[in-house]
Formats: C-alpha cells, structure tokens, sequence
C-alpha cells in the first residue's frame, strides 16, 4: 500500500527537475547536486540537450538507518525515484532509467562527502543495478584555481596544485583561490571544470566486492555504533584530506 501511494506511481516528473530535450537514454545525464545559493550555475552551465539537474536540499535521508515507510515519504528520495524512473527494490527496472549516466556533484568539504555517502548508500541498497551497470559517477570538480595574468589552471589537489605553480616558475605572482562549494564559480567555470565532457573528469561507480560493500555501508551507516567507532580508530591515521 506505502508503495503504490508513493513516488513508485507519480506520473509526473519532480518541479524542481530542470529536464534535458534529448529523449534518447543513452546520451542523457541526470545530475544530483546539493541546493546552494549559487544552485542556478549548474542549470545554466549545462548542455540542456543531454544534461539533467535535480538539485537536493542538503542532506537526504540515511536509508540504512530508515524503514521502508519512512524512505518513501522523504521528499528528496521521492524526487530522485521519480527522475529516474526506474522504481525500487523488488519494483526496480533498469530498462526504464530515463538517464544512463547518473552523476552525483557535490562541494569539495565534510558536508559534500557526507551527502554523496547518503546517496551512494541508497543507491546501493534501492538500486544496486544501476551501479552493477555502470551508471553512476562522481563529478571531480577542481580543488584550486591558479591564474597569472589571465591564463588559468585548475588542480584537482594540492599535489597537482603545486606542479602547476612549479610549471609557472619560481618568483612568479600567482592568485591561487582554493574552492570549497560548487556555488563559489559562475556557470562557465563550472561547464569548463565540471560538467563539460571533453575536460571533466568522472569516477564511476563500480562495486568490487559485493560481501565487503555490504559489510562497509553497514559499519559506516548503520545503527550499530560500536563497529562504526573501532572502523574510525583503526583507519584514523589514513586519512589524507581532512576538511576542519
């Protein structure tokens, strides 16, 4: 009954989903990025032939945590279930994703990560075949803008940040800007670093080791609290990134 008065059988698509023309599936993009105050560059940034925006209002709900009822009454994964078309669960049905490539594009900072985890979580758990496909990716927006006198790089980290600077040479006068949300560029920066298929760069989503995976989003996402704290102690050293 939950699941025929919700997202499963609304015909019409969300309000805030600014769709793409193109009606061919293969060639469509749907990108999930966090609601900011900047949101606007993203849906005048893209190609509007192949490029889908959903943009979501923070955090959505932590699925491994929630019952059934509960998952489908959040506003945000009814949005998302309703984009992509495809139902889920035992509903679920590849053949009618409206879109073959699902990008998930969030800021560079504690938040973004967590966002990005609570959506890969309920893919993982609602709509394992469209990673087991191949149709989820993680947009790479840049760390860093390096410009002198009008040229500009960007770096996808410090690392990268700093051979450029090197390539520039020593002594020169560089604005290096360090980017923390996808609102800090216009809708140019963000289609030139982000969204443009000849200059972006993508991670896809690919599951490994389907025992492990289980095991991960159980212990990170889970009720159980204890697992969760010896995973953090024993991996705390390894961490590269820290945003603070």
């Amino acid at each position: 009954m939950t699941r025929r008065k919700s997202a499963l059988e609304v015909s019409s698509l969300p309000g805030k989903l600014a769709d793409c023309s193109s009606k061919d599936a293969f060639h469509q993009r749907i990108v999930h990025r966090r609601r900011g105050l900047r949101r606007r560059s993203a849906k005048q940034g893209r190609d509007r032939h192949f490029q889908a925006i959903l943009p979501l209002r923070g955090k959505i709900l932590n699925v491994e945590k929630a019952r059934l009822d509960k998952i489908l009454s959040n506003l945000e994964i009814r949005a998302i279930i309703t984009a992509l078309g495809t139902g889920i669960s035992d509903d679920f049905d590849i053949t009618k994703a409206r879109y073959h490539k699902i990008c998930i594009m969030t800021d560079a900072d504690v938040d973004g990560a967590h966002i990005r985890t609570l959506l890969l979580t309920f893919f993982y758990r609602y709509m394992r075949k469209l990673i087991e496909e191949g149709y989820v990716y993680i947009a790479q927006p840049p760390l860093f803008k390096i410009e002198r006198n009008k040229v500009i790089r960007y770096a996808q980290s410090e690392k990268e940040r700093d051979e450029i600077i090197a390539q520039f040479g020593e002594g020169v006068k560089l604005s290096i800007q360090r980017y923390k949300g996808l609102g800090e560029m216009n809708a140019s920066q963000l289609w030139e670093t982000t969204m443009d298929p000849d200059s972006r760069t993508m991670l896809q989503v690919r599951i490994e080791d389907a025992m492990h995976a289980d095991l991960i989003f159980d212990t990170l996402m889970g009720d159980n609290v204890e697992p969760r704290r010896e995973f953090i102690q024993q991996h705390a050293k390894m961490v590269k990134n820290l945003d603070v």
